[in-house]
């Protein structure tokens, strides 16, 4: 192995058998109880909060550790009625003009899903994540990245679960194309728009499309060796 600088593993914690197993069980059933919605309330949620939970998503590993992502956090009013102005002219060319195919509008239909996208102003919070092509471990460098794609993928997993653990909701939404944002965001064009994610309190009576509850079974996602 080549020689590099190192500390002693800082802060890793183990548990005993009986408590990693409690651990585990809680975990899933905390997370089990997330579900996307698509019905948000306008009751504002504390920036601190959705920082708090960024930062969390920014310890995911990443290829040589540069950390290829940006958060745009938008909260505000106009920032959030051109984002939607932008996004349902995308998808209104998605499913009005059937750019998607039948098979992916087919796939999608039994979530109920449209070109309409009031939630885009009414949460409290979208958060833009990007892919940044070029950049490096300093804010300011321009060394190639590498494992973009799957770096940010695993980033925004833990954000999506940091918020969910904060008592939030989410929505991932990705318009196609998503260049817009980079725009309205002003970012760069070595960013690549990778998701839109909405947050805030669902609305009171937000519901949930009975497909989106249907999970694979351990055993449909599973091989042993």
């Amino acid at each position: 192995m080549q020689k590099h600088d190192s500390v002693p593993l800082p802060d890793y914690q183990e548990y005993p058998l009986a408590e990693m197993h409690e651990r585990s069980t809680a975990f899933l059933e905390n997370v089990s109880r997330r579900h996307s919605v698509r019905s948000f309330s306008s009751r504002t949620v504390p920036q601190e909060i959705i920082e708090q939970c960024i930062k969390a998503a920014s310890t995911a590993p990443s290829g040589a550790n540069h950390q290829p992502w940006h958060f745009a956090l938008i909260g505000s009013d106009s920032v959030k009625a051109e984002i939607r102005l932008q996004a349902e002219q995308e998808e209104q060319r998605f499913y009005g003009e059937k750019r998607g195919g039948e098979a992916w509008l087919n796939a999608l239909a039994p979530l109920g899903t449209d070109a309409s996208k009031p939630y885009l102003e009414k949460a409290p919070w979208l958060i833009a994540i990007f892919a940044e092509r070029r950049g490096g471990v300093e804010k300011g460098m321009e060394h190639k990245n590498y494992y973009v794609a799957e770096s940010v993928g695993i980033a925004t997993g833990i954000l999506i679960t940091a918020l969910h653990n904060a008592g939030l909701v989410a929505l991932t939404h990705t318009p196609k194309p998503m260049g817009f944002l980079n725009k309205i965001c002003n970012r760069p064009d070595s960013n690549k728009a990778y998701i839109l994610m909405v947050v805030g309190y669902p609305e009171i009576d937000a519901t949930v499309p009975q497909h989106a509850l249907i999970k694979k079974s351990l055993d449909d996602i599973t091989t042993y060796l």
